[in-house]
This record gives structure tokens, C-alpha cells and sequence, in this order.
């Protein structure tokens, strides 16, 4: 008799032991106000670190630690997981031990430097910006690539990219070299070769052009302009480019609302005023539209152009140097009218 009164008291703790550890496992330990949410898990965090990323999602850490002491989740997986609403713990375990992980979308644009570019990217993916700028500077690699420190800038095309949040700054900026093969297919070289430029000489015109206009229908126009002048051997005259190499030597925070004189007497190879040809790199990242509209310009007998004073954010084209300096003295009057001297 007290044979069998040992045996089922041995099977009921057993059974209790499989009810607790059921219980720990299998009753549903995540308690969201939606469907999921998305978690970033770094590389090399512990179970304390990672309970303490779950917590506002689990409704209790310490059967969250004591399952993954049973299942023996030590070293979770880096990336960005999916935690959906009533997981238990062994799913939500079994997750992050296998390493379902999920691409995130890193979008980018209107990244002046690549000091800019790697902040950017890096709120996006784990590695900080620190490690991305020192990859993408990289000389050996900008020069086996083609580039220079001052146009490598173009090689990161604005777009948005589907990588893993663990991503590394080598992979980054292998991903950006593939997507920059991509885009510049032959029949994109095609055109620029038939405009006598490269794809960089295409992508710091199109930084030119973007800075001088908000209104895509104009891009196109303000390109066949520049090429015009090219082709000519005229002066670019750009005065974006004035604007940025001014404030390359006294301040990138600087407000300029009018190009006076002392903004174009600096002395920089970005200034179109002084140094012939195109800048040795571009003044800001250009977008694809701008990019597209120096591959397809206008074709037209226009050299200059100035800002509209009755349309706001268009210009007006003209053919002759009087015309023009006619239009731009109606625009300088405009400007004293309004109170902008500088």
C-alpha cells in the first residue's frame, strides 16, 4: 500500500511539474494593444538585456527568463522580429533562437555628405554611424570603384532598400555598389555618353539642377540649359554652387536668399563663376527625377534663365544675354521691394 501511495505521489509531482512547466511555456505571456510589434535585437545581448527590450510587451519577464533558462536561450539572434499578440513563451522563444528575422526598409534622400547619409542609415539599421562612415570613406575603396572622396557621394542612389537590421556596414555599402550597377544600366550610360559625360558628371549636374528647382516639369528645361552651356564652352554660372562653396568656408548653417557679388568672388573649384566646367564633385545628393532629367533633357536654344518674380518657384528662359539681364534686374528690384538684401 504505501508502495502505490509513492508512486502516485511521485506521478503528481511529476504531473505538477509538467502542468508548471506547460504553464510557463505554452499559456500566452504577450499582451499587445494590436496585432504585433516589430523589436530590434542587437548583436551580443543577453537574456536580462533582451527581457528588458520584450517588457513592455510580455505580461511577466520572470516565466520569460525561467523558460528560456529550460529551453536554453543563451544567445538570441540579432535582427528585427515580428512579436504577435497572445505569443506564448516557447513560440516567442523558438523565434528568436532560429533567427526568423525581417528585412527593414532603410530609406534615404537629400543626404548632403556622407557624414549626413550614415546618420541617416544608421536610425535604420544596427550599425551606428561612426562604423558606416568609415566603411563608405574607405579610400581604397572609393578609388577601386572609380570615384573620388568628392563625388563618392553619388554612389549611394536615393532610394529605398529591403535589407536586415544586422546588417553590416560592409554589406551596406556592397549593397549601394550593386544598386549603383543597376541603375546605371547601358542604356543609361548610352545617353550619357551620347551627352559627352560620364555617370558622375551626369549625377553632379543633376545635383546642380535639383538645387535650382522644386518643380520637376522644369528640370528637364533648367539640364538643357547647362548643356547648352557646356557645349559652348560658357561658364556654368550656377548659383547653387556658389551658394554651397560659400558655405564650405564660412558656415553650412548660413542663410543665403540672394547671390551677392562676395558670394560668387569665393575662391573654390565648386564655384561656376570662376572655374570653368563642372564642380569636382556634387553640391547635395541628387534624386533619381533629377538624374532622369539630365539624361533627358530639353532640347532648346536657351542659356539663361531666372527666377520668376510673378510665379514663385519657376524661372524664366531666354535665348540672349540682354534678355535676360532685363528679366534678372525686373527680379533684383523685386528682391529690394520684398527686403531681401542678402
Amino acid at each position: 500500500m504505501k508502495k502505490y501511495t509513492l508512486i502516485i505521489a511521485v506521478l503528481a509531482v511529476v504531473l505538477s511539474v509538467f502542468l508548471v512547466i506547460n504553464s510557463l511555456l505554452f499559456i500566452p505571456n504577450v499582451k499587445l494593444q494590436k496585432d504585433k510589434v516589430y523589436i530590434d535585437v542587437p548583436k551580443n545581448i543577453d537574456i536580462d538585456s533582451l527581457t528588458k527590450i520584450l517588457s513592455p510587451y510580455i505580461k511577466s519577464q520572470a516565466t520569460f527568463k525561467f523558460a528560456s533558462k529550460i529551453k536554453r536561450l543563451t544567445k538570441p539572434h540579432p535582427g528585427r522580429y515580428a512579436i504577435k499578440n497572445m505569443m506564448n513563451n516557447n513560440s516567442l522563444i523558438n523565434l528568436l533562437r532560429i533567427g526568423q528575422k525581417l528585412e527593414v526598409k532603410v530609406t534615404f534622400n537629400n543626404k548632403n555628405t556622407l557624414h549626413d547619409l550614415a546618420g541617416a542609415v544608421s536610425h535604420q539599421i544596427e550599425p551606428d554611424s561612426l562604423a558606416l562612415l568609415k566603411v563608405m570613406s574607405d579610400k581604397d575603396f572609393i578609388k577601386e570603384k572609380g570615384f573620388t572622396p568628392d563625388n563618392i557621394l553619388l554612389m549611394y542612389i536615393p532610394n529605398t532598400y529591403r535589407l536586415y537590421y544586422n546588417t553590416t556596414p560592409e554589406q551596406f555599402r556592397a549593397k549601394m555598389w550593386r544598386a549603383y550597377q543597376k541603375f546605371w544600366n547601358e542604356k543609361r550610360r548610352a545617353k550619357a555618353k551620347k551627352l559627352g559625360l560620364s555617370p558622375v558628371e551626369v549625377g553632379i549636374l543633376a545635383s546642380i539642377i535639383q538645387k535650382e528647382s522644386t518643380k520637376a516639369s522644369e528640370l528637364p528645361r533648367i539640364a538643357g540649359v547647362y548643356l547648352n552651356r557646356l557645349k559652348k564652352g560658357m561658364l556654368l554660372q550656377a548659383d547653387p554652387t556658389v551658394v554651397y562653396a560659400y558655405k564650405q568656408q564660412y558656415g553650412k548653417y548660413l542663410v543665403i536668399k540672394r547671390v551677392l557679388n562676395k558670394h560668387k568672388a569665393v575662391d573654390s573649384p565648386y564655384n561656376t563663376y570662376k572655374y570653368a566646367g563642372l564642380p569636382p564633385g556634387p553640391i547635395c545628393m541628387p534624386d533619381i527625377q533629377s538624374i532622369k532629367a539630365v539624361l533627358n533633357p530639353e532640347k532648346h536654344q536657351y542659356y539663361y534663365f531666372v527666377a520668376d518674380f510673378n510665379k514663385p518657384g519657376y524661372h524664366l528662359f531666354s535665348k540672349t544675354l540682354r534678355e535676360h539681364n532685363q528679366r534678372a534686374g525686373q527680379y533684383h528690384n523685386s528682391l529690394n521691394k520684398q527686403g531681401i538684401y542678402h
